[in-house]
C-alpha cells in the first residue's frame, strides 16, 4: 500500500503551517474556520513524518530480534494466553477470511484513524485534544520501544507460523529491514492495535448515540487480525493498548495540574458585601 513517506507529509504539514500562519496575520470570517484545521492537520502530518522517518534511523537493527521472539512466546505459554497459531489455522481454513484478513491489516488502519480524527474534531471539538495528545503519546512510545527490536510471529516457521500477507500478495513489509512500508522487527508494540483502541474508545467517550458500543468491533477485530496474519504477538497489543491509557492518564492529570495553577493564582476578587442584620424584636411575653 503506498501510504504517503516522510517527506510528503513534511510538506504537506508546512503547508499547512504557513496557511495557519497567513489566516492569523490577516483575519478575516473565515480565519476561526480556518486556522484551527490547518494547525492540526500541521501536526497530525508533522506527527506521521516523524514516524516514517524513525524507521530508516540507523538504529533499527536485527540484533536480538529472533531471540526476544521466542521469549514473548514463553512468556505468553507462561501466562496461558491462546495461542496465535491456532487463530491463524482457522484463518487458513477459509481462503476468503483468509484474504479479507490480509487486506484489513495492509489497509484499514491508517484511514480509520484520519476518519476518526476529522470526525472528532469537527463533532466533538472540545474532546479532540485529550484524544489527540493521548494518540502522540500512544505513538511516541512505539517509536521509543520499537528499537528494542522483537520479531513478530511469521518469522518462526518452525513453530507452525505462516505469512499470511506474503502468502497472498498483499504484504507491508519487504524483503529486508529496510524495505518495504513497514519495519520488520516493529512488532512490540502493534501500533495497529494502538491506534483501533484510539478510534475504538475515542467513539465509545465521545459520542452519546446507542451505537458508539459497535465501534468497539474495530480494536477486537484488529487484534484478531494482527495476530491471525502472524504479524504480532498477542503481548503486542497489549502493551500498546496500555500506553494509550497511560497517555491518557497524563493527560488528564496535566489538564488538572494546569487547571488547578491557573486556579491559584487568580487575584483574589473583591470581598462581597452582605446586608446588615436587623435585630430581632424581643418576643412579647405571652400573657
Amino acid at each position: 500500500m503506498p501510504w504517503p513517506s516522510w517527506d510528503q507529509a513534511a510538506i504537506a504539514a508546512a503547508i499547512s503551517l504557513a496557511i495557519w500562519w497567513a489566516v492569523r496575520l490577516r483575519p478575516s470570517r473565515i480565519t476561526a474556520h480556518v486556522a484551527p484545521v490547518a494547525q492540526e492537520f500541521a501536526l497530525i502530518a508533522a506527527l506521521y513524518a516523524v514516524w516514517r522517518l524513525a524507521r530508516m534511523l540507523p538504529l533499527a537493527t536485527t540484533t536480538g530480534a529472533m531471540a526476544r521472539g521466542r521469549d514473548v512466546a514463553r512468556i505468553e505459554h507462561a501466562l496461558h494466553l491462546p495461542s496465535e497459531l491456532s487463530l491463524q489455522h482457522f484463518v487458513l481454513g477459509h481462503d476468503w477470511l483468509a484474504s479479507a484478513t490480509s487486506w484489513f491489516y495492509a489497509t484499514v488502519h491508517v484511514p480509520a484513524l484520519l476518519a476518526f480524527l476529522v470526525w472528532l474534531f469537527f463533532r466533538h471539538r472540545d474532546q479532540y485534544p485529550h484524544w489527540r495528545n493521548g494518540l502522540v503519546f500512544l505513538t511516541a512510545g512505539c517509536l521509543v520501544i520499537r528499537f528494542v527490536r522483537v520479531a513478530p510471529p511469521r518469522f518462526y516457521p518452525d513453530l507452525g507460523y505462516e505469512d499470511l500477507g506474503r502468502h497472498f500478495g498483499i504484504s507491508v513489509y519487504g524483503a529486508d529491514v529496510q524495505r518495504g512500508v513497514s519495519d520488520q522487527f516493529a512488532a512490540m508494540p502493534s501500533i495497529h492495535v494502538g491506534w483501533a483502541a484510539v478510534v475504538s474508545f475515542g467513539i465509545i467517550a465521545a459520542s452519546t448515540s446507542v451505537w458508539r458500543w459497535f465501534f468497539l468491533l474495530h480494536v477486537i477485530v484488529t487484534t484478531l487480525v494482527v495476530s491471525a496474519t502472524a504479524n504480532h504477538w498477542w503481548l503486542d497489543g497489549v502493551v500498546a493498548v496500555l500506553l494509550l491509557l497511560g497517555g491518557l492518564a497524563a493527560d488528564t492529570a496535566g489538564r488538572r495540574h494546569l487547571a488547578s495553577r491557573r486556579e491559584l493564582s487568580r487575584p483574589p476578587g473583591p470581598p462581597s458585601r452582605t446586608e446588615p442584620a436587623v435585630p430581632s424584636c424581643p418576643a412579647s411575653p405571652v400573657r
